[in-house]
């Protein structure tokens, strides 16, 4: 009986100390995006905390670049208009969210952390999170277009 509770006591630390995260973070990553509208465009660097950050721009956007976050998944984006948004990437690499029919974006949040180009998505086979711009392989996150 003594050894049974030992044991019990054993696996609950170890599956204790397990369910800690492997990276505790105190900062919030920042999400750079480029709103475009035909031959006009701006940019916003907005931090990933959730919050609602107002454009203030009433441009027609048709494609928002986000080279550096996981802006498809991670990112809502208020408009004026109903409009349907896909994923594409640019012949560089870069994530693009494609918006149709183009529409004045209002306001956009974002939501959590991704891992860039080359950083560990996997770590003890534990997963890291998703990669900012690009797949994960061995454990690594790499680029959608391969580097010349």
């Amino acid at each position: 009986m003594k050894y049974l509770t030992t044991l019990a006591s054993a696996l609950g630390l170890m599956a204790s100390v397990s369910a800690v995260p492997i990276e505790e973070r105190d900062d919030v990553q920042t999400v750079h995006l480029t709103f475009h509208g035909g031959p006009a465009q701006y940019t916003m660097a907005i931090p990933a905390d959730g919050t609602v950050y107002p454009t203030n721009n009433d441009l027609s956007i048709n494609l928002i670049e986000a080279p550096d976050y996981n802006a498809f998944s991670q990112c809502k984006f208020q408009t004026l208009n109903q409009v349907a948004l896909a994923s594409s990437i640019s012949p560089g690499g870069v994530n693009q969210i494609l918006v149709g029919p183009p529409s004045p974006v209002t306001g956009v949040s974002c939501q959590g952390m991704c891992v860039h180009t080359y950083g560990e998505c996997f770590r003890n086979g534990q997963y890291v999170g998703p990669c900012c711009s690009g797949f994960c392989a061995a454990n690594r996150c790499r680029p959608w277009v391969n580097p010349s």
